[in-house]
């Protein structure tokens, strides 16, 4: 029988422990997540999302940055135009490929029913479940739909491999049923485990998603961050490929203005947040629109600052502590242009001198080429002179003050 969750027992789901017996005590802090996106048309590649899912099994591999006795997981159908009926559900430790670690299989339930329905635009967060894990553990979620899905609510740029089998194998801790392959994340919103450390969450588009990583390999720099802290905070990635703060995006994401709140501030423990954000209004200005950049406007650095001004007040207003990112370099790419230099070095300076932010992390000194500023360092460059490349992204991590977290 599915579980119906009400708009109350939403929000205390999301937000706190379910009441069980083996709610443990402490608070929920994020240890994984990822901000999730309206379902579209292939953005980049092939993608489960706008046909979503009948009886499928979808296992999701994800990397944990902090650890604690017990977890939950987080679902969202925040861009469903039905509510999602999910059968069954399963967590354990991450094998190779699609496998689960013998002995660590768990069944996931929701006000202590296997089954949940969550309404259009909702998110449930699973009961607790008794599997300590530690910072750096990879875990596999995996999700079962009997019934027809509809478009699912989805994250694009996993830079992660999920992995879809016919019937339910919720319980399957072996690999050999799940023979399709995706680069996305359906449906699966956070994890979060029991601990008293105030998250960092990691804002921005895709030099913050991830993109030009090698694929599986948590190369991102939010995990290069993760790394550094070592478990003692955890690190969440809320980056959006292709994502501005200024404009809304039919399969790149809503505004940053707009999904502030939701990516970042309702995520439970976030003490810090990073912002890296700004690049994308700036260059689509200047190229064609498409169905995923419309509406393409030029923005100027005036704009730009009063967005970063409502992101400032808002995380101020919930006792969030904000890093302003300076924007990386750019030259050498695409639709880069002199006036688009300008406007970022305007951001650039506002963000490094105006002490609106609380703090700075100058990612753009971090791996620009000291021979050319502009250009991002040959080393760092990703290939097409906008996004760094693994050693990059480490240098970007390497340029937070981990005191200003």
């Amino acid at each position: 029988m599915l579980k119906i969750l009400t708009a109350a027992s939403l929000v205390a789901a999301l937000m706190a422990a379910p009441a069980t017996a083996a709610a443990g005590t402490g608070r929920w802090t994020g240890a994984w997540a990822t901000a999730v996106q309206r379902p579209s048309a292939d953005v980049w590649y092939p993608t489960w999302a706008e046909k979503g899912f009948e009886n499928h099994s979808v296992r999701q591999v994800v990397r944990v940055t902090a650890g604690g006795p017990e977890i939950r997981v987080r679902l969202s159908n925040a861009h469903g135009g039905t509510p999602l009926r999910l059968t069954g559900a399963s967590v354990g430790r991450a094998d190779t490929g699609a496998g689960v670690r013998p002995g660590t299989l768990r069944p996931l339930t929701f006000h202590r029913s296997a089954s949940v329905r969550i309404p259009a635009g909702g998110h449930a967060a699973s009961d607790p479940v008794r599997l300590p894990v530690k910072a750096g553990e990879r875990l596999a979620v995996t999700l079962y739909f009997r019934g027809a899905t509809g478009p699912a609510t989805y994250h694009n740029l996993a830079v992660a491999t999920s992995y879809r089998a016919a019937g339910d194998h919720t319980r399957d801790a072996g690999a050999a049923a799940f023979t399709e392959t995706n680069i996305s994340w359906f449906y699966l919103a956070g994890v979060d485990v029991r601990a008293g450390r105030g998250a960092v969450a990691a804002f921005g588009d895709s030099i913050t998603d991830g993109y030009g990583a090698t694929q599986d390999a948590d190369e991102r720099y939010p995990d290069a961050l993760a790394r550094r802290l070592d478990g003692r905070r955890p690190v969440l990635n809320l980056g959006i490929g292709g994502n501005r703060l200024l404009a809304d995006s039919a399969c790149l994401g809503d505004r940053g203005v707009a999904r502030f709140h939701r990516d970042v501030l309702a995520q439970p423990g976030v003490r810090t947040v990073i912002v890296l954000e700004g690049i994308n209004d700036i260059l689509m200005g200047y190229q064609d629109p498409t169905p995923c950049t419309t509406p393409a406007v030029k923005v100027g650095a005036g704009d730009l600052i009063a967005g970063y001004r409502e992101l400032i007040r808002a995380a101020h207003a919930h006792g969030v502590r904000i890093v302003g990112g300076t924007l990386l370099p750019a030259k050498g790419y695409e639709f880069h242009t002199d006036e688009a230099e300008r406007t970022r070095d305007a951001v650039n300076a506002w963000i490094r001198t105006s002490g609106e932010f609380d703090a700075v992390a100058d990612f753009e000194r971090a791996v620009a080429d000291p021979a050319d500023p502009d250009r991002i360092r040959p080393a760092f460059d990703g290939g097409d002179h906008l996004h760094p490349n693994a050693a990059g992204y480490r240098a970007m991590a390497d340029a937070v003050d981990l005191r200003l977290l």
